[in-house]
């Protein structure tokens, strides 16, 4: 079998000349120039069974910071095992407005179907957080795409949905991340909007799911079109994949990984329903809704999730008011409720561990978001913002970006208490690098303070600068 596929473009091709262009199937080829741009590109995977004599389906990937490569690889394993062809522009950022998104997305499609055979109505997009919801709008706006794979994040907005311009909606999450309880109610809405959709679950947080849940993605779509007749029915495929979907949902009982079976079950059952027969689904079901395990672990999960949204609820309210009011004197409350978190980890009852985890991603995505209000605002609110480095060292205490912020922050203002608090407080985290600490911007005069140099002295041996004792 050929590994590598020639593309010769004549007259006015590609680039405006004659021009040959080599594609290697297998592996990710980055920065191919897109046709009628100066500067914009994209990222392109062919499966190593990939031919020009047949039509292929597609998945286009998106990465909000412009690394198209990195988006490609999330779903190369799958691609190859389940005959996609993948594609991921260079130039979509967060940065930019929707509209300008949509233009250089539409300018990747029309190169990608003039350049490759796509088989009609199998044009899929994805991505991961804010990928994944720029993927999800795409139906809206560009036509033929027929399917979405978001992970780790609900439908962006429910109220913009056309129920005359349907498309397979599958989301992939982690029982830990903060999305996850969102994403469950928009399963339920989407199903009563008549949108065909999909809720795969695994054990983790807020981080692309593996390769397995990917594939997972992947196989829905195919086994979808053929029920839909938009690609020939295989029946040696249909078997073989609901053989190992049966024995997945198996493993997960035997492991009492109870709610993700029954998670499994139903979208096996509402894929497999117009291809197979599927009573042993139905049986194990059946069995399944009887398990007591299964009723305490559900009636856990149900409590938990109403408690959590209860608690998201005070963390808004709370942080408006603390916001609005630069009301400093509410930091002590913030520890409070982590260290209320932290309880949690060590619960017996595992639905409360994992609603741990899910707040305390959702408190840090909270603050974040209200960082990029204040930062995209023509005028910065100084004490808003550094009000909000002050809760992240609470809410994320290794991430020692913030406590630079903050002591570079303060010496400007010539607030050196403040400084030399967080100064102390990132040493006790760890932080090492010296180098980094003596040339924080706007420090000059507290670096050559004896208090500066002593704390330093204190956690990292010796400082820059002698300490003079009177």
């Amino acid at each position: 079998m050929k590994k590598i596929i020639l593309f010769l473009f004549l007259g006015a091709g590609l680039w405006g000349n004659s021009q040959q262009m080599t594609l290697k199937k297998g592996i990710v080829v980055d920065s191919i120039p897109v046709k009628d741009s100066i500067s914009e590109s994209y990222s392109l995977f062919l499966p190593t069974s990939f031919e020009m004599d047949r039509n292929w389906p597609i998945l286009f990937v998106f990465d909000m910071e412009g690394q198209g490569k990195r988006a490609v690889r999330m779903f190369q394993e799958a691609a190859e095992k389940q005959g996609y062809i993948l594609a991921a522009p260079n130039n979509v950022n967060d940065s930019l407005s929707t509209s300008q998104n949509i233009l250089v997305t539409g300018r990747m499609f029309n190169d990608i179907i003039r350049l490759l055979p796509i088989q009609k109505n199998r044009t899929y997009s994805a991505g991961f957080d804010s990928g994944a919801r720029f993927a999800s709008v795409l139906p809206i706006f560009v036509k033929g795409i027929s399917g979405v794979i978001s992970c780790g994040a609900v439908y962006p907005n429910m109220d913009i949905l056309d129920t005359n311009n349907l498309f397979q909606f599958i989301g992939i999450v982690g029982k830990e991340d903060y999305a996850y309880p969102e994403m469950l109610a928009g399963k339920s809405l989407m199903g009563r909007l008549k949108f065909p959709n999909h809720l795969l679950v695994f054990n983790g947080g807020h981080e692309w799911p593996n390769s397995q849940y990917l594939e997972k993605a992947l196989e829905i779509f195919n086994l979808s079109a053929m029920g839909k007749g938009q690609s020939e029915k295989d029946e040696i495929y249909i078997n073989e994949t609901y053989a190992q979907n049966l024995e997945e949902i198996n493993r997960l009982i035997r492991s009492n990984r109870l709610i993700q079976a029954d998670n499994l079950l139903d979208e096996v059952m509402s894929v497999y329903r117009v291809l197979k027969d599927s009573d042993s689904l139905k049986r194990i079901k059946r069995e399944l809704r009887k398990n007591k395990l299964f009723k305490t672990m559900t009636r856990n999960e149900n409590n938990t999730l109403m408690k959590e949204s209860f608690i998201k609820e005070d963390y808004v309210y709370y942080l408006e008011e603390d916001l609005a009011t630069y009301n400093y004197n509410n930091l002590g409350w913030w520890i409070y409720q982590m260290g209320e978190l932290k309880k949690y980890d060590n619960s017996k009852i595992e639905a409360e561990r994992e609603m741990g985890k899910r707040l305390l991603g959702y408190v840090n995505a909270l603050i974040e978001d209200n960082l990029d209000i204040v930062n995209s605002g023509s005028q910065v609110d100084q004490d808003v913002l550094s009000l909000l480095w002050m809760l992240k060292t609470i809410t994320d205490p290794t991430d020692y970006s913030y406590y630079l912020k903050i002591i570079a922050n303060s010496a400007k203002m010539e607030d050196y208490g403040t400084s030399l608090f967080y100064l102390e407080e990132l040493l006790k985290k760890g932080y090492k690098d010296k180098a980094e600490l003596y040339s924080l911007e706007n420090t000059a005069l507290l670096r050559i303070t004896p208090e500066f140099n002593e704390i330093v002295a204190k956690y990292l041996k010796d400082a820059r600068y002698d300490i003079i004792e009177e």
